[in-house]
C-alpha cells in the first residue's frame, strides 16, 4: 500500500465551543480505493486530557472502513472526486484530532463494513451502521444515533404502502445487501401468507444508488432505509419519486471497533460523550442537515 502523504498544517471545520481553527486544505494521494477527508476538526479542551489518558494511538494513522453512497453520512464529494464528506466523515476525524491520530479511508460495499474491520484491513467503522447483537459478533458497537427509516416509493404511491407491513404484500422491494431491513420485509412473508396475498420480493443491491435506481426504472416498488437518504432521493427526484411514510425501527446507529481491543473501545467511547456533552454532535446532524431528533446519548453494545 502507498504512504499517505499529509500536509502540517491541522484541519478543522467544526464548531467546538472551547475551540476554532481556521479551515486550510491540504492535499492527500488516492490509493488502493482510499480517498482523503474533507476536513479534520480542533478538539476541545477536554481532549488534552484524553489523549493524554490514551497515548497509543498519538501519530498513528487508522483506516475508516465506510460504504459513501449515502449523501449527509458519507458520499464522495462531488466538488472533489478525491474528497469525502459528510456527518460521519466528520465525526471520524473529530475522533482522531482528539485522540491524536489521522484517518484514511477504505471504501468497502456495506456487506463488507465487518469483515473488513475483523480482518484487520480496517482500525474502525463509521459508516451509518445500525448496530445489532448479530453485528455485535463480529465488532463492538459505541452506539450514538436513533433510526428513523423513510419509505420511499414511486410518486402517487401506486401500490398504497403504508409503512413495513402489510401493504407491502405483493411488493418488490429494492434493499442494501446486509441493511436491517432485509430481515425486517422478510419477517412480512408469514404473515402475508396467512392473510392469503402474495409476499413480498427482495431485490439486493450493493448501495443505495442502485436501490434508488431500481424504483426510478420500475423495477422495484419500494424502499426502506434511513430518513435522510429517502429524503435526498425525494429531493432530487421530486417528480418521479415520494415519501409514504417515517418509520422509527428499533436499532442505533454505531461505531464498530475490533472486539480485540477493549482499550481502543474505551477511547473512542470516552471522545463521543465529550462529543455529545459538548454539543458538537448536535452541531453536526445541522451542519449536514440531519434530523436534530436522531441525537441520543452514546451507548455500548457488545456480545460474546
Amino acid at each position: 500500500m502507498r504512504k499517505w502523504l499529509f500536509g502540517d498544517a491541522r484541519r478543522a471545520s467544526l464548531p467546538w465551543r472551547r475551540a476554532v481553527l481556521a479551515k486550510v486544505v491540504f492535499g492527500a494521494i488516492v490509493a488502493a480505493g482510499f480517498l482523503a477527508p474533507v476536513g479534520a476538526q480542533a478538539a476541545p479542551a477536554a481532549c488534552a486530557a484524553l489523549a493524554e489518558k490514551y497515548p497509543d494511538w498519538k501519530g498513528r494513522t487508522l483506516v475508516n472502513a465506510i460504504n459513501p453512497h449515502t449523501p449527509g453520512y458519507e458520499a464522495i464529494d462531488p466538488k472533489d472526486p478525491n474528497k469525502y464528506i459528510g456527518f460521519d466523515i466528520d465525526l471520524g476525524e473529530e475522533i482522531g484530532e482528539c485522540l491524536g491520530f489521522k484517518v484514511t479511508y477504505k471504501a468497502v460495499t456495506f456487506a463488507a463494513l465487518l469483515t473488513t474491520l475483523a480482518s484487520g484491513q480496517a482500525d474502525i467503522v463509521i459508516s451509518d451502521i445500525y448496530a445489532t447483537e448479530e453485528r455485535a459478533k463480529a465488532g463492538d458497537f459505541i452506539t450514538y444515533s436513533k433510526v428513523f427509516d423513510g419509505v420511499l416509493v414511486a410518486k402517487g404511491n401506486p401500490k398504497k404502502i403504508t409503512g413495513i407491513n402489510t401493504t407491502m404484500c405483493g411488493a418488490a422491494a429494492a434493499e442494501n445487501t446486509g441493511f436491517v431491513e432485509v430481515p425486517l420485509v422478510q419477517a412480512l412473508i408469514p404473515t402475508c401468507k396467512a392473510e392469503g396475498k402474495p409476499e413480498p420480493t427482495l431485490q439486493l443491491y450493493d448501495n443505495n444508488a442502485n436501490c434508488i435506481q431500481a424504483i426510478l426504472a420500475g423495477r422495484a416498488d419500494t424502499y426502506v432505509n434511513d430518513v435522510n437518504t429517502v429524503d435526498n432521493a425525494v429531493k432530487a427526484n421530486p417528480d418521479k419519486l415520494e415519501k409514504a411514510i417515517a418509520v422509527t425501527i428499533p436499532y442505533s446507529v454505531g461505531i464498530a471497533v475490533p472486539k480485540d481491543k477493549p482499550k481502543f473501545r474505551e477511547a473512542v467511547m470516552a471522545v463521543m460523550m465529550e462529543i455529545y456533552k459538548s454539543g458538537d454532535q448536535a452541531a453536526l446532524l445541522k451542519k449536514w442537515e440531519l434530523d436534530p431528533n436522531n441525537l441520543k446519548e452514546p451507548g455500548l453494545l457488545t456480545v460474546n
